[in-house]
């Protein structure tokens, strides 16, 4: 084979990958697909194991199928064949995680291919996508609340109390338990502002219990507001929250 051969044999076989993993992601995205083709098709796509293939198997986590444990399978399949690609497949899943309903997956996805040490920076990353306005679906910052509360830190602290404010009461909850996984006092500022004006009970109870089980000093400046925004249940005692 003469070297115009190999490269015309090249361009050959680049479209017919690309048409490949085309059909393939339309089986993988489409719930209407038989079971035994869409499997089939994440199977192919999880050998090729690049970036193309990934962003194809990325779609599968858009659609919930009956019954849920066939659902979980081909997700997992769909997640190990991701996962395959390594690192090839992080663009793929930035972008696919900027428009998705649900992170569930594509976090698990995450931490696989990324070294520990990167995640919390990548979850921050996600986060910081979201400002505290009302959204229609507020699942996606439910979601990395919840998964960056086994991350603590000072970069965590600071990028998620703002969450403290936000419009759906679901993220104002996890914002909280995601700061008092932190257990730093400077958050301290943060959370009594939260109480002032928070209609939620159950996110004021959060709040207070978690000051109360923190034992964190509320500064003199901050302890009027604080007495005054209190749940039933709970009262200032000196500097401390306790439970009454």
């Amino acid at each position: 084979m003469g070297i115009f051969d190999f490269f015309s044999k090249g361009r050959a076989e680049r479209p017919k990958a690309a048409r490949d993993i085309a059909r393939l992601e339309r089986l993988v995205s489409n719930k209407l697909s038989q079971n035994y083709d869409r499997q089939e098709a994440i199977d192919e796509l999880a050998k090729i194991g690049d970036a193309a293939s990934a962003a194809a198997l990325l779609k599968r986590f858009d659609w919930v199928l009956d019954p849920s444990i066939t659902d979980q399978e081909e997700k997992a399949l769909a997640l190990a064949g991701i996962v395959a690609a390594g690192e090839s497949a992080l663009d793929p899943l930035r972008r696919y995680c900027k428009k998705a309903e649900s992170l569930t997956w594509p976090l698990k996805v995450l931490v696989e291919i990324v070294p520990a040490e990167r995640v919390p920076d990548e979850m921050l990353a996600l986060l910081d996508q979201f400002d505290t306005e009302y959204t229609r679906n507020p699942e996606p910052k439910v979601q990395l609340l919840q998964a960056l509360e086994a991350y603590p830190s000072e970069e965590v602290r600071v990028a998620v109390e703002p969450f403290l404010a936000d419009a759906s009461e679901t993220v104002r909850f996890n914002a909280a338990n995601a700061v008092f996984a932190v257990k730093d006092p400077q958050s301290v500022p943060a959370l009594v502002a939260a109480l002032d004006g928070e209609e939620s009970l159950r996110v004021r109870n959060r709040i207070a219990s978690g000051l109360a089980e923190r034992a964190f000093v509320i500064p003199e400046e901050l302890r009027a507001a604080c007495k005054q925004n209190l749940p039933p249940g709970y009262a200032l005692r000196g500097d401390h929250v306790q439970k009454t």
